[in-house]
């Protein structure tokens, strides 16, 4: 629901009943994952997609029942279905979508729910997707509260703390339960859908090339800021995509949000002037980031390596540069370059090989995020996570 908040925002706002289709689950090559929602007004006009074509069709004609009845519905495709080509899910994934009529009354929270997204405040949405329970009760997940019925104590007790914790993780998926909470039961089934603030998206350097890869920053749906200490250059008109402009020393600035900075944050150091990049450089390295990549020629990168050696970067932290940043896609532009330090991004994220599908045998997409039970530890998505 992330990509499509303003949509349904303005149709929250008109007060009339419209649908909402969320992937809840996900089998060997679903092109979506778990969380890519669909939103079809009294009109019938579509925001979104559930599978980037494959059952739109399918899933909009199910959209259209649920608003006139009223009640929620959950449809499975998949390839195996004698209707697979009917609807179009070829690829050989199965989809889980649960279907349901959303409005005012019925969903009160919404609005809150909408503009915590906004805000880059945490806050998770728990439905029950299946079991005995009733089909599409909801309730409502902040760190220090929560609110909304879903037919028990002890069972919302446990989707609570259940729900915090995947919050923390920024993972989105199935619990199982017990009808009265237990962990080891599973004929219940609760979709917890985390909105945690976006990844960080860390561009150092007001140059062409920052333009381009914040612009792909924000498309990947980072938060992206952009510093330099140049007034000049880090304007907020040259890079109208940017969540923010810091005009700063690198290095001061990200010492000041250091605490903020986790493992799906991307630090991208652009100035290749060791003034500016070895000191921040030196900064981002004490951090978890997930990727921290620089730019410049090999020579250039070497000594900067030496630079920060002789600060006192151990060899271990030194690895974890990307340097020159990037895939090698032969880019020569701004918006090329920003291509392929966007594909080495993917690439970090989810473990791809970076080469061409077409050499490559097996699965195309990676594993989706498994369900999380009472004993496992539930996969962490990063950036795109919904």
């Amino acid at each position: 629901m992330r990509d499509i908040r303003a949509a349904v925002a303005e149709m929250y706002a008109a007060g009339d009943t419209f649908a909402l289709a969320t992937v809840i689950d996900t089998y060997s090559s679903a092109p979506r994952e778990a969380g890519a929602a669909m939103a079809v007004d009294p009109g019938g006009e579509v925001a979104g997609s559930v599978s980037g074509g494959c059952v739109e069709g399918a899933v909009y004609e199910l959209a259209q029942q649920v608003v006139s009845s009223g009640e929620p519905a959950r449809a499975t495709y998949g390839v195996s279905d004698d209707e697979a080509f009917a609807v179009g899910l070829t690829c050989g994934g199965t989809l889980h979508v649960l279907v349901e009529p959303v409005d005012p009354a019925r969903h009160p929270n919404l609005g809150a729910v909408i503009a915590d997204i906004e805000s880059h405040r945490p806050v998770a949405v728990a439905t029950v997707a299946g079991g005995p329970g009733r089909l599409g009760a909801r309730r409502v997940i902040w760190p220090d509260r929560a609110e909304g019925d879903l037919g028990g104590h002890r069972l919302e007790a446990a989707v609570d703390d259940d729900a915090r914790g995947m919050l923390a993780q920024g993972s989105t998926g199935i619990l199982r339960y017990g009808a009265d909470g237990q962990r080891r039961g599973d004929e219940l089934e609760v979709f917890v859908q985390s909105f945690a603030p976006a990844p960080r998206m860390l561009v150092f350097g007001a140059i062409d090339f920052a333009a381009a890869v914040a612009d792909i920053g924000a498309y990947l749906g980072y938060r992206v800021t952009v510093c330099d200490a140049r007034p000049v250059f880090a304007t907020a008109k040259r890079f109208p995509r940017a969540d923010e402009v810091v005009v700063k020393w690198p290095h001061v600035f990200l010492a000041e949000v250091e605490a903020q900075i986790d493992e799906r944050t991307a630090v991208c150091v652009l100035t290749h002037d060791p003034k500016f990049d070895v000191p921040v450089l030196e900064v981002a390295l004490r951090t978890p980031a997930g990727y921290i990549g620089a730019m410049g020629s090999r020579r250039t990168h070497e000594d900067r390596l030496a630079r920060l050696r002789e600060a006192g970067v151990e060899e271990e932290k030194l690895a974890r540069v990307r340097s020159p940043i990037g895939l090698d896609l032969g880019a020569r532009t701004p918006e090329e370059t920003a291509v392929s330090i966007a594909a080495e991004l993917i690439q970090t994220r989810w473990g791809g090989s970076g080469r061409p599908l077409s050499t490559t045998s097996g699965r195309i997409h990676t594993e989706p995020l498994a369900a999380a039970g009472a004993d496992d530890e539930p996969r962490i998505p990063t950036a795109g996570s919904r």
